[in-house]
């Protein structure tokens, strides 16, 4: 059962069964600015808390603009609620969602806050895309490839589907993947056109794209030639986009 709290100046939700996680969610900002655990800083702000002696992950959204303010308030739902939602409806890809909260002043949305259970993650996919001496490489690739075959088989299409979003832990013989950031999501039945283009993001170098697509192409039953030069362009593609905007800026280009 769901539980939602609406007060005059927030709104909570959570599925737990757990009720110290309503404590929890209800004093977000006190332990928020406590924790000293930050591990990513750049638009949003994600802490590590303890909290009744297990870790959790708090997301911090940054504080919108007053046009954002006013879509978020009454036209969109934010994105703290976008990520708890898509948290619970891709359950079994995710680390286990506990529950979101928004904070308004003057009527408009001010913080909100997205809260999962912490997964110990040994890497992300970046690291063994980035060393070419990365132990297990090629199994892990083409294991990342059957993991993307069963989110797009859930029609699951992830919007920011890139390196740091792709986690992975080491399980004896096993990894286990997890998916992160999903506020950007998209469900709907995959064309072979989306499936190829959602491995864009990943920057892979050719060869790396070439492990991770031939296995895909081999679940799916598809045309393996075909399959890895259209992932490849899409792929180019991404990079010239990106590389374009960064001249735009005067930033560094990467290969």
């Amino acid at each position: 059962m769901s539980h939602t709290l609406k007060l005059m100046d927030k709104k909570m939700n959570t599925q737990s069964k757990n009720k110290s996680y309503f404590s929890l969610i209800n004093n977000i900002q006190e332990y928020f600015n406590n924790a000293s655990n930050s591990i990513h800083k750049a638009r949003n702000e994600i802490k590590i808390i303890k909290y009744n002696n297990q870790e959790f992950i708090i997301k911090s959204f940054k504080i919108p603009h007053i046009i954002n303010k006013i879509v978020y308030s009454f036209f969109r739902d934010s994105k703290a609620k976008k990520s708890y939602e898509n948290s619970v409806k891709i359950s079994n890809f995710v680390p286990t969602p506990i529950g979101y909260i928004e904070f308004k002043k003057f009527g408009l949305i001010h913080d909100s806050y997205f809260v999962s259970e912490y997964f110990n993650y040994d890497f992300t996919i970046r690291e063994p895309l980035l060393d070419e001496n990365f132990k297990n490489k090629e199994k892990i690739l083409k294991l990342f490839a059957n993991f993307s075959y069963q989110l797009h088989q859930k029609n699951i299409y992830h919007l920011d589907y890139s390196p740091g979003n792709i986690l992975i832990k080491k399980e004896e013989n096993a990894y286990i993947f997890k998916i992160v950031d999903i506020n950007r999501m998209q469900f709907k039945t995959l064309s072979m056109d989306d499936r190829l283009e959602n491995f864009s993001k990943l920057w892979a170098k050719d060869e790396d794209m070439r492990i991770i697509v031939k296995e895909y192409a081999k679940i799916i039953n598809e045309e393996e030639k075909y399959c890895i030069e259209k992932a490849i362009y899409f792929s180019q593609k991404n990079k010239n986009f990106k590389n374009f905007k960064k001249r735009l800026k005067g930033k560094k280009i990467n290969d």
